[in-house]
């Protein structure tokens, strides 16, 4: 079983962005050959640690021009570096998508997106910085691997687990602050889904800040007598069919719940594994084929349909069915 947060530790929240400057310095401090490339945003990814720890040179900062911010990193991976890049989801994988797919990927070099201010937890700055198709535009690439963490132990952990794994590595981060999952030392493993709580009469598989989301329900549901399996499926892409496929044949029905477009990401993914190898009724808690909105991390969670509530509502229709 992996390794949860205390009672005492569950209480405190971080944002999963917080945890990318001080595990930079980390691996660098333990000599691995990593640097980071970001965007003119380096306080607010947070990137900008490495040179408050001494290491300056291992910072490039490229101004606003993600494009460009891609193809220094790629250079750098082609010099042996472990590159990291930076900026804003929105633009760290939409404008700078081409690059991406064409430098990055299709010469399959060691280069890991890392960006920050994902999903709806950019909150005040609204749509145009929501990103909410990112997951699907990585996942759809070959050669990428996608992991979206659930708190900052685990985005910790996804980070360390990036520099390991050869070639490009997607890591989802978020803005907002949520409650800890996982214990501080934690380690995860590429393609490795996690049993969170048992559950016999429905499957909730989840990523992101939408793990918190999920055990909450569970605890709803509970307490009206329904047993729900919580999976954390941090690792979007490889997916671990085998802990999924298990689970489903146990309980017989899914809910997928995340903090993304309904199309194409971990519901997606989901979806195609069980139509593939056990079909079972499903429902989705996502955002609904809309862009994003301005307000509360909170009261967006609950505006779109992403909270611990919808994933109740999602989990009593999918029993109806």
């Amino acid at each position: 079983m992996v390794k949860l947060a205390s009672p005492e530790a569950a209480a405190q929240k971080k944002a999963t962005r917080a945890a990318f400057g001080t595990t930079l310095v980390e691996l660098a401090q333990e000599g691995a050959p990593v640097v980071a490339v970001d965007a003119d945003l380096t306080g607010s990814t947070t990137t900008k640690k490495l040179a408050e720890a001494g290491f300056s040179d291992r910072l490039f900062n490229c101004g606003i021009a993600e494009q460009n911010m891609i193809d220094v990193a790629a250079g750098l991976a082609l010099t042996g570096h472990v590159a990291y890049t930076g900026s804003f989801a929105v633009f760290g994988t939409g404008r700078a998508y081409d690059q991406i797919r064409n430098t990055v990927c299709y010469s399959n070099l060691n280069v890991k997106i890392a960006p920050t201010h994902a999903g709806v937890s950019v909150g005040p700055d609204g749509g145009s910085h929501q990103m909410l198709e990112d997951v699907s535009l990585m996942r759809g690439l070959p050669n990428m691997r996608v992991l979206v963490p659930a708190d900052y132990a685990s985005a910790r952990a996804a980070l360390k687990l990036a520099a390991e794994v050869p070639g490009p590595v997607y890591v989802r981060m978020g803005r907002a602050s949520v409650p800890c999952v996982y214990a501080d030392d934690v380690e995860l493993e590429l393609g490795r889904a996690y049993v969170l709580r048992e559950g016999a009469d429905v499957t909730i598989v989840a990523c992101g800040v939408e793990i918190r989301e999920a055990l909450a329900a569970a605890e709803e549901l509970a307490k009206e007598g329904v047993s729900a399996e919580v999976i954390d499926a941090f690792s979007v892409k490889p997916l671990d069919e085998e802990t999924i496929l298990a689970s489903v044949a146990k309980t017989g029905r899914v809910v997928v719940a995340e903090e993304h477009s309904v199309y194409g990401g971990l519901g997606s993914a989901v979806a195609e594994l069980l139509a593939k190898k056990h079909p079972a009724p499903c429902e989705f808690v996502g955002v609904r084929d809309r862009f994003g909105k301005s307000g509360e991390f909170e009261e967006l969670l609950a505006y779109f349909g992403l909270d611990a509530a919808a994933i109740v509502e999602a989990v009593k229709t999918v029993q109806a069915r």
